[in-house]
């Protein structure tokens, strides 16, 4: 019922900046937290920002400061910039949505943005 399909990721080198893309779309839902996670290779998924519906934030500590998630509800699209980026920020990022469907919740993910940054 949710698809989602991501956009925005690329190459740079440390101290640049990328704005990642998430579109969501679908019918029958609702959104309850939309948000970005990261895997860097050999290592394990982890949360980078969420944004609930209300706008509250949450960022893990290593991005705080130098990224920032927002939300367009018209456009059921949200948005992660990443500014200051060093060589640690390099994975493959993915969005993620936690969607309410006939009053049970799930998980959508979108395909993946791969992230490098070079030194």
């Amino acid at each position: 019922q949710v698809q989602l399909v991501e956009s925005g990721g690329g190459l740079v080198q440390a101290g640049g900046s990328l704005r990642l893309s998430c579109a969501a779309s679908g019918s029958g839902f609702s959104i309850d937290a939309m948000g970005w996670y990261r895997q860097a290779p050999g290592k394990q998924r982890e949360l980078v920002a969420i944004i609930g519906s209300g706008g509250s934030t949450n960022y893990i500590d290593s991005v705080k400061g130098r990224f920032s998630i927002s939300r367009d509800g018209a456009k059921n699209t949200v948005y992660l910039q990443m500014n200051s980026l060093n060589p640690e920020d390099t994975a493959v990022y993915y969005c993620n949505t936690k969607a309410t469907i006939r009053g049970r919740r799930y998980d959508y993910w979108g395909q993946g943005t791969q992230v490098t940054v070079s030194s």
